[in-house]
């Protein structure tokens, strides 16, 4: 490739590349969960993400590094699902911000934007972890500055390929940094993510053909509006003038300026009045219909519109007003209240416990599906409010739940960093009305700290992990921090499980069966679990989650 610079036309084409080069790797991007359980997720979260960046991006009437970067910031921040997601979003947000009022990017702007991207991304992670996609990010970053320094001549391509080589590389080290990468024989999954990323942006970059089709299906309305709009309307621009004539101009001269007006637009209306003539047209190429005007005379009283934007506009307002009708509508059925809550759930029997104790909204999600942060901020524009607590009941959801507590400006975010499902029934279990949210999220986090959980699924392939030995089809008890227990049957393993979470401060076990799990099932399992640990009351619940046959708590 002989360019040293990259416009945001290609920018965009590498974008969706990108995208488009994740998405046909995602399964085997999920395959590298060190977990062995059915619900690998990282490639799936992150290519959700990208996409509704990329059908932003594919919507889009007029390019710049302007509008180029919104789409790819907001459309990323918003679709952000999972842990991977949401540090996807945030190394595009700090990329975008550092590029977004260029024109044009050389190599020494795009080590500008590798730098802020990872400064974004380190940012919005508590506490971030080496051996990840942070990691691969960084040390890209970290490549391109090298590079500069070796060679401030360098070329687009040599330095684009150098990053895309070195972060090869740091990903290929990451098991060497996180053990449990190395001991389950895998590179990191977020981290491989943003490899494809890259390599796809980069095969754009050379020329080579790649397919840029973005499906609209599934996008957010303004996306599918935007679609919808380019389709209906075939013409964009309406084009007005008055011709104030300076040659002769008869019915004949009519007729031909007519016929050649309809071969570049529609709606066309010529009317001549004396020694003028106004005249109007929807046409893609507006100096076509003015240059042929203007062999009959001069121009006045020129207008020309892009209805395409106005239409796209017309529709935004027309949302904003059905959105805020319906949250008016929602307002005078649910009075406004001083404290609201939202939990993401996983089964009809979890849904129900949750209502039950009080929750305003549900978010169906969990380990097969992590709501995105449109989800969340759609759930907390539902509740009516001042302030909201937020149960993820998932360590990958927690991330996408305190972005959407960032874009909040209107109601006060409480998130309580609930990572199990047992863990969010205990928090929502302690809140006391008469304290204030400070005593109430100090009282949740200390109790769901006492909570132990345990869940049985099966493996998806053979591994060795937590000094076990796992082959497909085995069951496994997965704890907080690890793999619990293995076994060959469901019950048994459920046994081994609890055994290893009891201690000696234990007073309840509670048990929510699976979708696959029967109630009389259950009732054995919950009357074993009596006769082994008489000291502990055990409550057993219809969970109704997938995956999972059961969920178990020790607190």
């Amino acid at each position: 490739m002989s360019t040293n610079i990259i416009d945001a036309a290609l920018l965009a084409k590498m974008f969706l590349a990108g995208a488009k080069n994740l998405e046909s790797k995602k399964e085997w991007i999920n395959e590298l969960n060190v977990f062995p359980v059915p619900d690998g997720d990282t490639g799936t979260n992150m290519t959700l993400t990208i996409m509704s960046a990329a059908r932003e991006v594919a919507a889009l009437d007029k390019i710049s590094m302007e509008t180029l970067s919104k789409a790819v910031s907001s459309g990323s921040l918003r679709g952000a699902r999972g842990n991977s997601g949401v540090i996807l979003s945030q190394l595009f947000r700090g990329f975008c911000k550092a590029i977004r009022d260029q024109k044009e990017i050389d190599v020494e702007m795009l080590s500008v934007a590798f730098q802020k991207a990872v400064e974004t991304a380190y940012k919005a992670v508590m506490k971030p972890k080496e051996g990840t996609i942070l990691t691969v990010a960084r040390g890209g970053a970290d490549r391109a500055l090298e590079l500069l320094e070796e060679k401030p001549d360098i070329s687009m391509e040599e330095f684009l390929s150098g990053v895309i080589q070195y972060s090869d590389q740091v990903l290929e080290r990451t098991p060497e940094m996180l053990p449990v990468l190395k001991e389950a024989g895998v590179v990191d999954s977020g981290g491989q993510g943003l490899m494809q990323i890259l390599k796809g942006a980069f095969d754009a970059f050379c020329g080579k053909e790649v397919d840029y089709t973005i499906e609209t299906a599934g996008a957010g309305q303004s996306t599918e509006k935007k679609a919808q709009t380019a389709a209906k309307i075939r013409f964009g621009y309406c084009t007005e003038f008055i011709i104030m004539l300076e040659k002769e101009y008869n019915a004949q001269t009519e007729r031909e300026f007519k016929s050649y007006l309809e071969t570049i637009g529609d709606s066309i209306v010529v009317v001549s009045d004396d020694d003028i003539v106004k005249v109007h047209v929807h046409t893609n190429d507006p100096g076509l219909a003015i240059q042929k005007a203007l062999t009959y005379g001069s121009l006045t009283k020129m207008k020309i519109d892009n209805m395409r934007e106005e239409h796209q506009e017309k529709l935004i307002r027309e949302a904003d007003k059905a959105k805020a009708a319906q949250q008016e509508a929602r307002e005078k059925q649910m009075p406004r209240k001083d404290v609201g809550f939202i939990a993401v759930t996983i089964g009809d029997g979890i849904g129900g416990i949750f209502r039950d104790l009080g929750a305003d909204c549900l978010i169906e999600g969990g380990q097969t599906m992590n709501p995105s942060t449109e989800d969340m901020l759609n759930a907390i524009d539902q509740v009516n409010a001042d302030t909201i607590f937020i149960f993820p009941n998932n360590k990958n959801i927690i991330l996408a739940a305190n972005q959407a507590q960032s874009m909040t400006k209107d109601k006060k975010i409480v998130v309580i960093p609930t990572k199990t499902v047992p863990q969010g029934i205990t928090a929502l279990i302690n809140y006391v009305p008469e304290k204030s949210p400070e005593e109430n999220e100090t009282v949740m986090l200390d109790e769901i700290s006492r909570v132990k959980t345990g869940q049985l699924t099966y493996a998806v392939r053979d591994t060795h992990i937590d000094d076990k030995e796992i082959h497909e089809g085995d069951i496994m008890g997965v704890g907080d921090h690890g793999i619990l227990a293995v076994g060959k049957e469901i019950a048994a393993t459920a046994l081994d499980t609890v055994k290893e979470m009891m201690d000696d401060e234990a007073e309840l076990i509670s048990v929510y069966y699976g979708e696959e799990i029967g109630e009389e099932e259950a009732q054995g399992l919950a009357d074993q679990l009596a006769q082994l640990y008489p000291d502990c009351d055990v409550e057993v619940n219809q969970g109704g989650q997938p995956i999972y046959y059961y969920i178990i708590s020790v607190e």
